[in-house]
C-alpha cells in the first residue's frame, strides 16, 4: 500500500532506542516527516502487565495522531508483543517484530541466537517464529544491556562483563537477531564478541518496508524530524548523542498516567 504526501509517520519507544529506526529512515526515506515519541516518563514496557502496556500504547497512539501522525510504529520489541491488542487505535500500528522474523533467510539453519528483553523473550515471539527443521533458535534475556546503552556505558567494564556473560552460551550461533533497538547502537561489540555470527537488526528492514510504502520520500532533502518525550528532554538528548552520535532537540510531552 502506498501512503499519501500529507503522511506523518509517528514512532514510538521507550527511550531512544528508535532513533536507530530514524537513521536508517534518513536513508532509505528521508523524505518522510517523522514524529518520535520517547515514553521514558513511563514505567519501563518490559515491566508493564500485558492489558496496562497495551492501553499506555493505545494513549501514546492517540496522542501521536493528535498530533499529526498518519500511521504509527512501534520500534520497541516489548511494546510489539501487544500489537496485536491495538486494532481499535485512530491511526494504523505495526510493531517491530514481524520484521525480526522476516529479517533471517528462510534457508537459514543452524543456531540462530535472539536476545532481547525480559518481556520480549518470554513472550515467545521469535521462538515459535523463527521455528523450522534443522534450525535450533537459542534465546537469551540480555536486560542489562540497553540500561548500558541508554546511560553510555557502552564499552564499560561492566558492559563488556556482562555482554559476555549474555552471550557465552551463544558463541557458536550463525546469526545473531538484535531484538532490542537499542543494541544495534553497540553492534561492534557484539560483532567482536561473536566474529562469525550475521548480526540482524530489525529496524533495517522495518526502514525498507516503510520506504516501500512512501516511495516518493526515497529522495531529496531531510524531512522534519521532531521529538517528544514524557521524561526529561535534556536526558534524551545526551543519551541521543551518546548511543548513536545524533544530535536532536527533544520537547516535554505531557500524558496522563
Amino acid at each position: 500500500m502506498t501512503m499519501n504526501t500529507n503522511s506523518c509517520l509517528g514512532i514510538v519507544d521507550w527511550g531512544i532506542g528508535g532513533l536507530g529506526l530514524v537513521q536508517a529512515l534518513d536513508r532509505a526515506a528521508p523524505g518522510l516527516p517523522v514524529l518520535y515519541w520517547s515514553d521514558a516518563g513511563a514505567t519501563p514496557y518490559g515491566r508493564m502487565r500485558v492489558d496496562e502496556l497495551a492501553g499506555r500504547l493505545a494513549k501514546v497512539v492517540d496522542a501521536l495522531a493528535e498530533r499529526g501522525a498518519t500511521e504509527v510504529v512501534l520500534a520497541c520489541n516489548a511494546a510489539s508483543t501487544v500489537v496485536e491488542r491495538l486494532g481499535g487505535a485512530a491511526v494504523p500500528v505495526e510493531g517491530i517484530i514481524a520484521h525480526g522474523l522476516a529479517s533471517v533467510p528462510e534457508e537459514l539453519t543452524g543456531h540462530v541466537g535472539v536476545i532481547g528483553g525480559r518481556r520480549t523473550i518470554a513472550a515467545g515471539h521469535y521462538r515459535r517464529g523463527l521455528a523450522r527443521r534443522g534450525r535450533v533458535v537459542l534465546s537469551r534475556v540480555a536486560q542489562p544491556l540497553s540500561a548500558h546503552i541508554e546511560a553510555g556505558r557502552t564499552g564499560s567494564p561492566q558492559f563488556l562483563t556482562d555482554l559476555a556473560k549474555i552471550l557465552a552460551p551463544l558463541r557458536r550461533v550463525d546469526a545473531l537477531v538484535l531484538a532490542c533497538t537499542h543494541y544495534p547502537a553497540a553492534s561492534g561489540w557484539f560483532a567482536a564478541a561473536l566474529p562469525r555470527a550475521l548480526l540482524i537488526d530489525p529496524a533495517e528492514r522495518m526502514a525498507a518496508a516503510i520506504a516501500d510504502r512512501y516511495p516518493h520520500t526515497r529522495g531529496g532533502k531531510l524531512s522534519t524530524r521532531a521529538y517528544l518525550t514524557t521524561g526529561d528532554p535534556e536526558a534524551m538528548r545526551q543519551g541521543a548523542a551518546r548511543a548513536w552520535g545524533t544530535t536532536l532537540t527533544a520537547t516535554q510531552a505531557t500524558m496522563g498516567p
